[in-house]
C-alpha cells in the first residue's frame, strides 16, 4: 500500500498548498447547502403532526449536535496521530478544531433548550443525553484551556492529545444514552445508516443542512489551520515566499 499521501500530511508546505485549493470549494458548498437547506426547512417543509412548527429548530440543532460529536472524534484521531507519528500538523488541527467544536456544542445545547421548552415544558432537564452533551462542552473548554496554559508547545500538544483520546469515551455515551437509560430525549432523528422515519419533504432539507455544516466546518478549520501554520513556520523560506507573493499581488 502506498502511504505517500499520509506522509505528505506531515508537510506544512504541502498542506498549505492543497488547503488553498480546497478552501473555495468548501466555502461555496457550505454557502449553497446551508442556504438552500435553511430556506427549505424553515419555510417549505411541512409542520410536524405532533410538534407543529416548533420542530423546525431541528434544522439547526441536529447538524450542530452531529458536528460537535464528529469534531471531538477527529480531535482524538489527531491526538493519536500526534503521539504515534509525531506529526505537528495533527496538533495544529487539534488546536484549531477545538474552538469550532465548542461553538457547535454550545449551539446544540442552546437550540436543544429552545426545542425542549415547548416539548418538555422546561428549558433544561438533567437528562442523560443533555448531561453528556454538557460534559462534551466542558471537555472542549478543557482542551482549549490546557493548550493555552502550557507554554511549551510540545508539552501542550502531548497533554491535549491525551485529554482528547481519554475524553472520546463520552461520544458513545452521548450516542447511546437514549438506549442505555430511560430519558426524555427522543431517539436519533437522522442517521446516515438507516432509512429516515420522516417524509422526504422533511429529511431532505435536513440532509442538506448536515452536509452544509460539515462543509462549513471544513472551510473554517482550513482557514484557522492555514493561519496557524504560517505562524509556526514563519521562519521557513516557503512562508516568506508566500508572503512576498501576496504582497506583490496586492501591490
Amino acid at each position: 500500500m502506498n502511504w505517500t499521501w499520509f506522509h505528505k500530511l506531515g508537510s506544512p508546505k504541502w498542506f498549505y498548498g492543497i488547503s488553498g485549493k480546497l478552501l473555495p470549494w468548501l466555502s461555496i458548498a457550505a454557502l449553497l447547502l446551508i442556504g438552500v437547506g435553511l430556506v427549505w426547512g424553515l419555510a417549505f417543509a411541512p409542520p410536524d403532526y405532533q410538534q407543529g412548527n416548533s420542530f423546525r429548530i431541528i434544522y439547526i440543532h441536529v447538524p450542530a449536535a452531529m458536528l460537535a460529536q464528529s469534531c471531538y472524534v477527529m480531535l482524538a484521531v489527531c491526538g493519536i496521530v500526534g503521539l504515534v507519528w509525531k506529526m505537528k500538523l495533527a496538533d495544529v488541527a487539534l488546536q484549531c478544531a477545538a474552538p469550532i467544536g465548542a461553538w457547535m456544542t454550545a449551539v446544540a445545547l442552546v437550540t436543544g433548550a429552545i426545542w425542549g421548552k415547548p416539548t418538555w415544558g422546561s428549558w433544561w432537564v438533567w437528562d442523560a443525553r443533555l448531561t453528556s452533551m454538557l460534559i462534551l462542552l466542558f471537555l472542549y473548554f478543557g482542551l482549549i484551556a490546557l493548550g493555552n496554559a502550557i507554554s511549551n508547545r510540545d508539552s501542550a500538544a502531548k497533554a491535549c492529545a491525551v485529554l482528547a483520546i481519554v475524553g472520546v469515551i463520552n461520544i458513545p455515551i452521548i450516542k447511546y444514552s437514549v438506549e442505555w437509560w430511560n430519558t426524555l430525549h427522543q431517539g436519533a432523528t437522522f442517521t446516515l445508516t438507516e432509512k429516515p422515519a420522516m417524509p422526504v419533504e422533511m429529511w431532505a432539507p435536513l440532509l442538506l443542512m448536515v452536509l452544509g455544516f460539515y462543509c462549513f466546518f471544513g472551510a473554517v478549520l482550513l482557514m484557522r489551520m492555514r493561519l496557524e501554520v504560517l505562524k509556526r513556520e514563519a521562519r521557513a523560506s516557503w512562508v516568506k515566499a508566500e508572503v512576498q507573493a501576496c504582497l506583490g499581488a496586492r501591490g
